[in-house]
């Protein structure tokens, strides 16, 4: 649902665009002298996990090399190439002899990202293996980010070289699910929700007879009660879900058939989603699943969201399975 569901650009790291994520001139990077041969090689970050690094890149042109150090070496469960994971970064450009920050995920008042498949190719080889707990400097030629094609909403060239510094704080498959106890499926006024016959793969959504109208207010309903702590405002909720269109019966948007989560703070100031999962998902406990059943004020309003074939009057039926909770004043 990415786009669809969220009302807040989400940073981008998976290879779709690093626009939105704010740029300016480096002031926690500081420059090295230059170097002979290698100076993607040469690039180096410092600091403690869970704290923005200080990155210091040469003051010349990048090579064309890929590098991938990793700073600190964490204890936790080793990442697949198919894997989503939650992590803090920052990210910078480096064109000609000089860097921009083009975005970060520390400090007051930010929080982690999910990353998700399809990464940038250089992302994907310096992750994949790696362990949860690591903190990984990441320099990426063009051949191995946007290629040459660039990407000019972020004002990302053909020449330009990234370089990451990431803190990998927890992983997750494709396939999680709802883990608690089933206490309901729907039914009467309401859809009926269907489990999924194979692992992994979205429940199915059946709609009231014709002759029984949409409810005018929000509804929630538990199907499955997980036995993880209570969703709060400020976190941020990873979850499987599926969507479907009232009017028609029909899916418009599912993170299952994508087979990586979706990720947002919850109670975010802008929304990252729409108010009726910022309501509906308070105070729900991690490891639930639950229906929300949203009519149009509390989805996408009369503007509706033409992109997804939903109008102003239509309402929206989600399944939505909360897989984690990740206070982001946690400790590392």
């Amino acid at each position: 649902m990415r786009r669809s569901l969220a009302l807040a650009a989400i940073p981008l790291i998976a290879g779709l665009a690093l626009a939105g994520c704010g740029s300016s001139k480096s002031s926690s990077a500081s420059a090295a002298s230059p170097t002979s041969g290698n100076a993607n090689a040469a690039v180096t970050a410092s600091g403690s996990f869970g704290k923005a690094p200080t990155v210091t890149i040469p003051k010349e042109k990048a090579s064309s090399s890929l590098e991938v150090k990793t700073l600190i070496t964490g204890t936790g469960t080793v990442l697949t190439s198919s894997d989503a994971f939650l992590g803090n970064y920052v990210v910078y450009t480096w064109d000609g002899t000089g860097h921009t920050l083009k975005g970060s995920t520390y400090g007051s008042g930010s929080t982690p990202t999910l990353f998700t498949t399809p990464l940038l190719p250089g992302l994907s080889t310096a992750l994949t293996g790696k362990t949860v707990g690591s903190r990984v400097l990441v320099v990426i030629p063009p051949k191995d980010g946007f290629g040459s094609s660039g990407n000019s909403q972020a004002g990302i060239t053909a020449t330009t070289t990234l370089v990451f510094v990431i803190d990998v704080l927890k992983a997750y498959s494709g396939t999680q699910a709802a883990s608690g106890n089933t206490v309901a499926h729907g039914g009467g006024d309401l859809p009926t929700v269907t489990e999924p016959t194979k692992a992994g793969t979205a429940p199915t959504v059946t709609m009231p007879a014709s002759s029984v109208k949409p409810p005018k207010t929000l509804q929630i309903q538990t199907l499955i009660k997980g036995s993880g702590a209570k969703v709060v405002a400020g976190e941020y909720v990873v979850a499987q879900y599926v969507g479907y269109i009232w009017r028609t019966g029909k899916v418009f948007d599912s993170s299952w058939s994508r087979k990586t989560p979706f990720g947002f703070e919850i109670g975010a100031n802008p929304a990252q989603v729409i108010t009726g999962w910022d309501t509906g998902l308070l105070g729900q406990t991690v490891g639930s699943r639950v229906l929300l059943v949203i009519p149009p004020a509390d989805g996408y309003g009369s503007s509706g969201a033409s992109s997804a074939g939903i109008t102003g009057t239509d309402t929206l039926v989600f399944v939505v399975d909360i897989i984690d909770a990740y206070s982001t004043t946690a400790s590392s």
